[in-house]
């Protein structure tokens, strides 16, 4: 008697993003995978950690630090860098302002616009040939203009006009000392997979994505946790809320939503009746029309 075995959804976007590690790691020369402790750059972890099990995940993970990251983002990052002995690459925001070759437009402002620069620098050091990112085309429609395997030029720029072919899943990842690819492999993942994933795959997160009582306030149409990095302003009346995030990002303008989610699958059941993306709900900086999301992109910005 012979067995059928059925492939879910989740199994299908499992195992294509497994083939994509795969497939840098035997193509590309020095890739590395850029952590942030968000729920995605997790997820992505989750899935390298498979492709190249039992061996250790054979590069290096970079966070780029705006250096106003969320507390509990910090503390999960150091635990999963100890947990699975990987290779933590951190390249600071910070330095490159105190070197002059960032500038911050006033003293506490946001900081995620000046990863690009940050970013750059880190791949030029680290040499990495090939990135990984957590990016999926569902998130906005600057991003859903993007190959799984995205060039770059020597300058880190990004050409939507010049992207490759990817016809049966084949890519081409060839390029020249001093360009690299940029290597999505959520791409074809929502944030409704991620989060069943999570849920299916009993991923640990940080606190944040799940809902519990927090001193907000509201600014800009958001609610802004109250931390080392948010402070009431005049005429902002601070007020306790039951939140949780759906993205994760600087600080000083990654906002938190309403919610009794309190677990993956209430989340999963959550985001399944959500209509706004998590960016557009929660990310003051993305709140930006798509030709200016797009021109960030083509400076180097993931």
């Amino acid at each position: 008697m012979s067995v059928v075995y059925e492939q879910t959804h989740l199994d299908r976007l499992e195992s294509e993003s497994v083939q994509i590690f795969r497939e840098v790691a035997a193509t590309e020369e020095r890739p590395g995978l850029l952590f942030s402790g968000g729920k995605d750059s997790v997820v992505m972890l989750h899935l390298a950690r498979k492709a190249f099990w039992p061996a250790p995940v054979p590069f290096p993970v970079m966070h780029v630090d705006t250096g106003q990251n969320f507390d509990e983002v910090l503390a999960y990052r150091d635990r999963t860098v100890e947990r699975y002995d990987l290779q933590l690459v951190v390249a600071s925001v910070q330095d490159d302002i105190d070197a002059g070759r960032s500038h911050e437009e006033y003293a506490g402002a946001p900081r995620n616009r000046l990863q690009t620069a940050t970013l750059l620098r880190g791949i030029t050091e680290q040499r990495f040939g090939a990135v990984f990112g957590g990016a999926r085309r569902d998130e906005e429609k600057a991003r859903a203009k993007e190959r799984v395997f995205s060039f770059r030029d020597e300058f880190g720029q990004w050409d939507p006009r010049n992207q490759r072919p990817e016809l049966w899943s084949l890519y081409n990842g060839r390029h020249r000392r001093g360009e690299n690819i940029r290597v999505f492999p959520l791409s074809n993942w929502t944030e409704l997979d991620i989060w069943s994933y999570i849920e299916r795959e009993g991923i640990e997160l940080p606190s944040l994505y799940y809902a519990r009582p927090r001193t907000v306030v509201e600014r800009d149409g958001m609610l802004l946790e109250v931390n080392r990095f948010v402070e009431p302003r005049d005429g902002e009346v601070p007020f306790e809320a039951i939140t949780r995030f759906r993205t994760v990002g600087d600080a000083t303008c990654t906002g938190c939503v309403e919610s009794g989610a309190a677990t993956a699958a209430e989340v999963v059941a959550e985001v399944a009746a959500a209509r706004i993306t998590e960016r557009g709900a929660t990310r003051a900086d993305d709140r930006i029309s798509e030709a200016g999301m797009e021109d960030r992109k083509k400076e180097g910005y993931f």
